[in-house]
């Protein structure tokens, strides 16, 4: 994407469309001059001073709300009261620099709303780091360096009901609210692409013990709580943010490195700040009693109240279960993001009123508090391809513990491979070709029966650097995996690089299993020549690309079968 041109409306820089207004003493956005008009010179303003980054901003003032087109633009150029609309711009170099030195708007793709948004950041003046609320989340969040490695940011979206309007939607007007709608947004390393995880309120889990910040800069350990709502991750008992991240990572074994968070009101101003939102029904939605939420079969655009409705409707669906909520949240996203990067980069009015909304609504840990960090964060994610973006939620299974269904738990089977596709950094959408020859190899060497786990023999033997890793893994294997005849033989001779798992021919169906249990990929598999006999076992070593017990070694051959929303696809929700 080409950020500089996408920050121009006909031809003018987004920076010279701000001008000072000598009869209020205010910097206003002026966005109806012609293409062909070039900038007058004219007395300077108050001086001017540099803001983060050494780029630089206007004296701090208030800079007005965004306003409709000005009935001042007249046919010759005069605004209100004779006024040259011309007046009080600020002189420039008439050469551009790569920097824009008063306003630097920057295309790109970047989680913003409680929906998990994948939207565009656009930096306006230090006005706007005024804006933002930020958390001290501590080791919670794993930061580290925007431009290498992948990135996961946890969008939280809390069901917290203060603003007008929102008393319809229950009694949390005064609380902080649960995490009521979170998306595990993974960025792969090379930027090609992205996932949105949706991970739903309902899910059964393990909330951890959680560090967090107080007022008075004290931190407070928050006890955690065993097979409870993933939604009271926050809110509940005074927990934060971090708290919600710690329990992703424990559920996930993904390191989160950043969150943002908002509440209701972030998807009325934000979806109002674009004009709406495209969504297209296959059947009619009525809900009077709730969300009171009633659209017709076909198409629609949805802003506002309107938006959240749909956003919130679970009772107007046919089973009136949250993972339906979540498939249709999805699609709105999909279709907001669509909006977002065909429309609104190119629009300079749009672009200030998201800007100006998204900061509003946003709140975000410290190390990506403030704008030039938004702006690094939105320079990477805006590598990214709308083909190669993917929503997909968590597998799960209704609780098996509950007669009614009202909650879930995970997918034993697919869940895992899921959350390998992101451990291992590894597409849902085909587009890393280098890594193709790799799992056809992978493909044909596992092809063939597999073995029971409990038929398979092996002896574990550590070569990595991670103390007791062979215990840890037999552990695993042992209790959770019913590898029971398996061995544990200390440390290997020597450090490895890569795990290996030594087989015989007639041991193919035990190594296939042990492959498929570990993620194995087709480089560790060393089969022999000779066959082995009835009781001999396979060698199975770790190497230092182990990374934990039931962490897989490699990503899968190929995405599980999990339902999928791709953000460039129009899908009329069911």
């Amino acid at each position: 994407m080409d950020a500089q041109n996408r920050g121009r409306a006909d031809e003018i820089d987004p920076a010279d469309q701000w001008v000072l207004n000598p009869a209020t003493g205010d910097y206003e956005l002026r966005l109806d001059q012609s293409a062909g008009q070039s900038p007058a010179a004219s007395p300077r303003g108050p001086r001017s001073r540099r803001g983060a980054g050494g780029v630089a901003t206007p004296p701090r003032r208030q800079v007005p709300a965004q306003r409709g087109r000005r009935a001042a633009n007249h046919s010759d150029g005069k605004g209100a009261g004779g006024a040259d609309p011309q007046a009080g711009r600020r002189k420039r170099k008439a050469k551009k620099s790569g920097k824009k030195k008063a306003l630097v708007w920057t295309g790109g793709v970047m989680g913003f709303v409680l929906v998990g948004v994948s939207v565009g950041a656009y930096v306006l003046y230090d006005r706007l780091n005024g804006n933002i609320n930020s958390v001290d989340v501590g080791d919670a969040a794993n930061g580290g360096s925007l431009k290498d490695g992948p990135l996961n940011i946890l969008i939280i979206g809390t069901d917290k009901r203060t603003g007008k309007g929102n008393e319809g939607y229950g009694d949390r007007e005064n609380t902080t609210g649960h995490a009521d709608t979170t998306f595990l947004f993974h960025v792969s390393e090379d930027r090609t692409n992205a996932t949105a995880l949706s991970i739903p309120r309902d899910l059964k889990t393990d909330i951890p013990d959680c560090p967090t910040k107080q007022p008075d800069g004290s931190t407070k350990i928050i006890p955690g709580k065993a097979y409870t709502k993933f939604n009271e991750s926050f809110g509940v008992a005074g927990r934060d943010p971090g708290c919600t991240m710690r329990t992703v990572k424990e559920i996930t074994g993904v390191p989160i490195d950043h969150f943002m968070m908002a509440d209701f009101n972030a998807v009325k101003t934000l979806t109002t700040a674009i004009d709406g939102v495209d969504v297209c029904l296959t059947k009619p939605i009525k809900d009077d009693d709730y969300s009171k939420l009633d659209l017709g079969a076909g198409d629609h655009t949805l802003q506002g109240e309107q938006a959240l409705a749909f956003l919130r409707n679970r009772h107007g669906l046919g089973n009136e279960s949250d993972l339906d909520r979540i498939k249709m949240q999805q699609q709105f996203i999909a279709s907001m993001i669509r909006k977002m990067k065909e429309e609104t980069l190119g629009n300079p009015k749009r672009m200030l009123a998201l800007a100006d909304a998204a900061t509003k609504a946003l709140t975000v840990d410290k190390a990506i508090g403030d704008i030039p960090k938004l702006k690094g964060l939105a320079e990477e994610l805006g590598q990214i391809d709308l083909k190669n973006i993917t929503f997909t939620t968590i597998p799960v299974r209704d609780n098996p513990n509950e007669k009614v269904r009202a909650t879930v738990v995970l997918d034993p089977v697919k869940a895992p491979q899921v959350f390998s596709m992101l451990q291992t950094d590894t597409s849902f959408t085909e587009v890393k070709k280098k890594e193709k020859a790799a799992k056809s190899k992978q493909a044909a060497l596992l092809k063939g029966p597999r073995a029971e786990a409990s038929e398979v023999r092996v002896d574990v033997y550590n070569g990595s650097d991670t103390a007791g890793a062979a215990q840890k893994t037999l552990n695993w294997l042992q209790v959770q995996q019913g590898v029971l005849k398996s061995a544990n033989k200390s440390n290997a001779p020597e450090k490895i690089d890569k795990t290996t798992l030594e087989y015989a021919p007639n041991q193919a169906d035990q190594a296939r299993k042990l492959a498929d249990l570990m993620g194995l990929p087709a480089a560790a598999m060393k089969k022999g020549t000779d066959d082995a006999g009835a009781t001999q076992p396979m060698v199975l070593t770790l190497g230092a690309d182990f990374k934990g017990e039931g962490v897989p070694i490699s990503g899968p051959v190929k995405p599980p079968e999990v339902d999928k929303v791709e953000a460039d696809k129009k899908i009329c929700a069911q």
